[in-house]
């Protein structure tokens, strides 16, 4: 009888024991795929190109001074009809070109002006040309000075005024961009896993990247420079 109640609590301990054991092996092996899951790498691949814009936006500004408003008026008219006309000659359309109502300042009304002037009204008429037809108004407003033989003095160099070239086609490169930059991670991938004595696994996390369209320089602003900069994460395994 002492045997059988030995027996008994003996198969209950011996089942606990090969139990925490066989636990204690799958904690081990869980621990050891968790730390080889934890093992990854970042890395940040480039890609660039130069474009040229496909758009433009060129304020055509001039000023009209005087004392007489009407005749003033009449001036501009005269002077949007020739400058509108001189641009269909060279190549654009009417509906490439928006006449903006004058911009008028009465300076007898100027608080701050140090000294009385010789006039009262100062006007700014600008008409605007928003065309993709870069090359030539490029071309136009180098020649621009030939309006100065119609008696039209164009307005150069305010910052308010500033001709803006844009590029809008970011679509039709994006695919290949983000293939290129994705090369571009991977290749600074596998050099850190062959560094490291590791192989390169698939990809954890990927961060496409914001995409940025600057001027290639101050002189240039014809040209842009489309970049994108993505992020990859790489599980690395033995």
């Amino acid at each position: 009888m002492g045997s059988n109640i030995y027996e008994k609590s003996l198969f209950p301990g011996l089942f606990i024991m090969i139990g925490l054991i066989a636990l204690g092996i799958f904690m081990k092996s869980a621990v050891t795929s968790l730390k080889s899951y934890d093992r990854v790498v970042s890395v940040k691949g480039l890609a660039e190109v130069e474009v040229p814009a496909n758009r433009v936006i060129w304020p055509v500004v001039y000023k009209e001074i005087g004392n007489d408003l009407p005749a003033l008026y009449k001036a501009i008219s005269e002077k949007n009809k020739i400058i509108t006309e001189y641009l269909i000659g060279k190549g654009l359309l009417e509906s490439e070109i928006t006449v903006s109502a004058p911009s008028i300042i009465d300076m007898s009304a100027e608080r701050y002006q140090s000294q009385p002037s010789s006039y009262r009204y100062n006007i700014t008429s600008i008409l605007t040309v928003t065309s993709d037809k870069v090359d030539l108004v490029m071309k136009i407003i180098s020649s621009q000075s030939e309006l100065l033989q119609k008696g039209i003095a164009l307005l150069a160099g305010d910052y308010q005024y500033q001709t803006q070239y844009m590029y809008t086609l970011l679509n039709d490169i994006k695919p290949s961009m983000i293939e290129e930059a994705t090369k571009s991670a991977r290749a600074s991938a596998e050099k850190f896993a062959t560094d490291s004595n590791s192989k390169l696994g698939k990809i954890k996390r990927a961060n496409q990247g914001q995409f940025t369209i600057t001027d290639r320089d101050a002189n240039t602003p014809q040209i842009k420079v489309v970049r994108v900069v993505s992020t990859v994460d790489y599980m690395l395994r033995d």
